[in-house]
């Protein structure tokens, strides 16, 4: 990939919006998969009363739009100010008591997870149904929108066309076999067996601009005991929440 396409991928623009100060992308189409849309508000002369409590409004009562839900709440049940990464807002904003918590939730992701997915690790890659496996280093991209893998060659898969997620663990919860694996299909909500189980490595289905059908993709965690293994589990268990987000986002 070219500086100048990367640069381009990667450029930023600062805009205002009613809920405050955004930092998004400079070309809507190198938005992040992860991102939520800015909600429509709930129209002034429809909110006579909190959507929470109940509490009439008037001029000692004051109403105010979440910016996450963008329904209409007083003060009391509206008054956090809690950052919200997904929406790209530079500065903490105000959210309902329901949305602030799962704001809180998401926050570690983005302090954690995905500083983890943008490090990148080291994976054994198999493409499709080939017996070859190449080392390879599995990162996302900067702007949140590619997987690329590097080795002997470079591959990049964008985010948005992976439909299926499955992560492969092993472990030896009382009464059950010994391989678990949890799987987002991407169009349902992603449900995740054998919690007390390690994970060893990941398929991934998806689609290419231009081909037909679907292409599969295994990574596995190489088998040694360094810190290159705990790094590789570290980014499954980080591509384990993305998917989450990344099915989040495409139910909005």
């Amino acid at each position: 990939m070219s500086s100048e396409v990367s640069a381009r991928r990667d450029a930023k623009k600062l805009v205002r919006s009613p809920s405050g100060l955004r930092m998004v992308p400079e070309h809507r189409a190198f938005g992040s998969p992860f991102g939520l849309e800015e909600p429509q508000w709930v129209p002034d002369k429809e909110c006579r009363r909190c959507m929470q409590c109940d509490a009439k409004f008037d001029f000692l009562t004051r109403k105010h739009h979440c910016r996450r839900c963008g329904k209409c709440f007083c003060d009391k049940c509206c008054s956090q100010k809690v950052p919200l990464r997904r929406m790209c807002f530079v500065d903490p904003v105000r959210q309902c008591a329901e949305c602030a918590l799962v704001s809180h939730k998401e926050a570690e992701f983005y302090d954690r997870q995905l500083k983890v997915l943008l490090s990148g690790a080291t994976f054994l890659v198999t493409f499709g149904n080939s017996e070859k496996s190449e080392t390879m280093i599995c990162r996302l991209s900067n702007n949140q929108r590619y997987l690329f893998l590097d080795g002997d060659s470079h591959y990049e898969i964008e985010i948005a066309h992976i439909s299926t997620v499955q992560i492969l663990t092993e472990g030896f919860p009382p009464g059950e076999k010994d391989t678990h694996a949890y799987t987002s299909l991407l169009g349902s909500q992603p449900v995740f067996e054998g919690g007390n189980a390690r994970a060893t490595g990941m398929f991934l289905q998806y689609t290419v601009p231009g081909t037909e059908g679907v292409t599969q993709l295994k990574l596995t965690a190489v088998e040694d005991a360094n810190v290159g293994r705990r790094q590789a589990v570290a980014w499954l268990v980080a591509m384990h929440k993305a998917a989450k987000l990344l099915y989040e986002s495409r139910d909005q």
